[in-house]
């Protein structure tokens, strides 16, 4: 591909996205774009999905790995590739890399879960595993790279993988003609930058929207300053978007290309990843769920028709479990209640009486008898619930205070802004 220079960083333009179209042509998936009537009855005009998360490997990081990988020499390529990644980096570079016939080293945390391990090994990547966090495993993807000549693929702060990733906005654009604004979740980048591009290069009039994390967003600080500025420690359950600091090359096209960047609570992509799953039948992970928690949090922010980039399904099972919970408990859904009871025979049987006379559903309970907290008479107990919404769960809370649990306490992540799902 044929690059244009702006401020010595190479820039990706319409031609390099519809070239790297060409290369994916019957590797990657053109993905659905489903319609959603719960979120278009929300903003009030129609919402699609475009489901990245069905996309080969679980992810639009396919798209971009590949592009790369295909734009070696032959000498780059009989060196092999290597790359950093804790899950949908990893294993979009071992299938291209399959694809391709390259051989590929993928360092990943030696935390990272064991599914997205065993996934990036089957698709044909050496696997090492190395470091607690993914600086400390990119680190040493780098020094391998520098030690072997292997050649290290980035996983956004590269022109190829960004034109790669901007062929799912020229898909938004032939399969939604008439689409007004485009949520698109943010990382380091690449995905936006590239969407953004292919987008504006061809309907300037359509909203581009980057979606990030609260507790991992660089863009707003970065375009403030007008440089890419890092965040210490970004934290955020969504890892296919928990970047510190933009990469260079997406930060220079996503300033002028993306229209403007939203961040999302915890809550929110719990929420939004509850929905897809139970109204959209989507198994979608939390970063890909990001543009939906923005629909969900201002839908009266967006013009129709609105298509939401799912942009990944590569989720954790026990981290699924985690979020679900936290999901409903952000919609009024879900209730933890610890509370006290006397020490005798019948007490916990009279809570569970008072509970289920109220509907709610039990989940599990956890009776504590011997506590130095405890008087010699007393027992403690904790109950997860799951009730009908935030009107069943005060009529909940109203029953126990009624029947004389005073003490009742709740920790249930409920936000300000409740809203049944």
């Amino acid at each position: 591909m044929n690059f244009r220079t702006a401020r010595s960083l190479p820039s990706v333009t319409l031609d390099d996205v519809r070239g790297a179209q060409k290369m994916l042509a019957g590797v990657a998936r053109v993905t659905a774009l489903d319609s959603s009537r719960h979120l278009s009855g929300l903003v009030g005009a129609p919402v699609l999905l475009k489901c990245e998360n069905l996309q080969r490997t679980g992810s639009f990081k396919l798209r971009g790995a590949y592009v790369r990988i295909s734009g070696l020499l032959p000498e780059e390529r009989a060196a092999g590739v290597v790359a950093a990644s804790a899950g949908n980096h990893a294993q979009g570079v071992a299938l291209a890399s399959a694809l391709l016939g390259v051989h590929a080293t993928v360092f990943m945390p030696s935390g990272a879960p064991l599914p997205k391990v065993a996934a990036t090994r089957e698709y044909g990547a050496e696997v090492r595993l190395h470091g607690e966090v993914v600086d400390e495993t990119l680190a040493a993807a780098i020094e391998y790279a520098e030690a072997t000549g292997a050649v290290f693929i980035h996983p956004f702060d590269h022109p190829d993988v960004i034109a790669g990733q901007g062929t799912v906005g020229l898909e938004i654009l032939d399969q939604c003609p008439g689409v007004r604004t485009v949520l698109v979740g943010v990382g380091g980048g690449g995905l936006a930058a590239g969407v953004g591009v292919a987008v504006k290069a061809l309907r300037p009039e359509v909203r581009v929207i980057g979606v990030q994390a609260a507790g991992a967003a660089p863009y707003p600080p970065s375009l403030a300053a007008g440089r890419p500025v890092a965040v210490s420690a970004p934290s955020t359950m969504a890892d296919g978007i928990r970047v510190g600091r933009p990469g260079d090359v997406p930060f220079a096209l996503v300033k002028d290309v993306v229209d403007e960047v939203r961040t999302v609570t915890e809550a929110e992509l719990s929420r939004a990843l509850l929905l897809c799953l139970e109204r959209a039948k989507l198994v979608v992970e939390p970063a890909g769920a990001a543009p939906v928690a923005a629909l969900l949090a201002d839908p009266a922010a967006f013009e129709g028709p609105v298509v939401a980039v799912l942009s990944g399904g590569n989720v954790d099972p026990l981290l699924l479990q985690g979020v679900l919970r936290h999901g409903m408990a952000a919609t009024g859904r879900y209730l933890s209640l610890r509370l006290r009871l006397p020490d005798r025979p019948g007490a916990l049987a009279g809570l569970l009486g008072v509970l289920s006379a109220a509907d709610a559903n039990v989940l599990d309970v956890r009776h504590v008898r011997t506590d130095a907290r405890l008087a010699l008479t007393e027992a403690e107990v904790e109950v997860h619930l799951e009730t009908q919404g935030p009107g069943h769960r005060a009529e909940v809370e109203t029953a126990l205070r009624t029947a004389g649990y005073g003490a009742t306490s709740t920790q249930d992540a409920r936000t300000s802004v409740e809203r049944d799902v």
